[in-house]
């Protein structure tokens, strides 16, 4: 378990600052295009910061692109790309990277991929190549862990770095931000204990601060051609720590969501 470090507080406003970078290539250096990046706009990052980047991005610099002439198919792939109206090239990519096919819409396969419910296992056609996807992060909490150390060394400062992705959420329309992977601050806060206005003691309440920090940034990334895959949240109200914890989750039993709706399948 990392020690906590220091704590972002309301002492100044909150401030975004996006950071606008050329096109990420595959096998490129994500911290060495970070660091450029804010060079070249006059921005220096503060302890504290916390630096949130977008899953697509990281994931092209890994290397994650697809070409799907390259893919071969499957009889369950084309039988399942039938059913949700998808390219069987794309949804034989998504029978291999999620734990499950849970459901689906015309468009859109519902999966579990890493524990997490996720359209499409969270493979992306857009900001991609023509003829391209982009998978996810192979693993976003080291990738988290290896961008901070690298920007830490460059900049000299302690600063968070959160790769996020954007999700549906049932019942609602449009996306909200999803934190994959974390370093160097508390992703989940516990509140259990602490008073309300009257006096009431929470029960159950942890705040969601990663998954809300990708929310707030994605204000300024956008979903299409904006070209700021990066940005910097200063002055937030955040647990700073050394190193990484990973993101906690329920068990699919606990959830409350998952464990009602798969009932409810049976």
């Amino acid at each position: 378990m990392s020690n906590e470090h220091e704590t972002s507080g309301y002492k100044e406003p909150m401030q975004l600052l996006g950071i606008r970078t050329p096109i990420v290539r595959p096998g490129e250096d994500m911290v060495k295009i970070l660091v450029e990046s804010l060079k070249e706009q006059g921005t220096q990052l503060q302890n504290g910061d916390v630096v949130v980047l977008a899953e697509s991005a990281v994931a092209t610099a890994e290397g994650r692109v697809v070409r799907l002439a390259d893919i071969e198919l499957t009889a369950e792939a084309c039988e399942l790309a039938q059913k949700y109206q998808l390219d069987p090239r794309e949804m034989q990519l998504i029978i291999e990277e999620c734990d499950e096919i849970f459901g689906g819409v015309p468009g859109a396969a519902l999966t579990i991929t890493r524990g997490t419910l996720s359209p499409n296992a969270g493979i992306d056609s857009s900001n991609a190549p023509e003829g391209c996807v982009v998978l996810l992060p192979k693993d976003p909490q080291k990738s988290a862990a290896s961008i901070r150390e690298g920007l830490e060394k460059a900049c000299s400062c302690h600063i968070g770095v959160i790769i996020g992705d954007s999700r549906t959420q049932p019942l609602r329309l449009g996306c909200v931000g999803i934190a994959l992977g974390t370093s160097g601050l508390e992703p989940v806060e516990d509140a259990r204990g602490s008073l309300d206005l009257f006096g009431k003691e929470l029960k159950i309440t942890r705040k969601a601060v990663a998954d809300n920090m990708v929310s707030a940034a994605q204000l300024i990334m956008g979903e299409a051609g904006e070209g700021i895959p990066a940005v910097i949240i200063r002055g937030a109200p955040v647990r700073m720590i050394e190193g990484s914890v990973d993101m906690p989750l329920f068990s699919r039993e606990e959830c409350m969501y998952y464990s009602n709706i798969s009932k409810n399948r049976k």
